[in-house]
């Protein structure tokens, strides 16, 4: 009973071992993957911009509600 509980924990750590250790250390110490030094650390190691915050799936810079019309 409680090995079927512990079972995809299991399938995870043995297919991705150093995501699964890497998700679980940020996990452990709440690390917000986000904020620097991590997103700085993690934008040197893969040379690229790995994490943006910026809101780009509208268009528009206001935060407000928007109003549609429906035909």
């Amino acid at each position: 009973m409680f090995i079927d509980e512990l079972t995809p924990l299991f399938r995870e750590l043995t297919a991705q071992p150093l995501a699964f250790a890497g998700g679980f250390f940020s996990g452990l110490f709440r690390l917000n993957l986000a904020e620097d030094p991590v997103k700085t650390w993690l934008d040197q190691q893969s040379g690229t911009l790995s994490y943006s915050t910026t809101n780009s799936s509208n268009g528009s810079s206001n935060g407000g509600p928007q109003s549609i019309s429906i035909d």
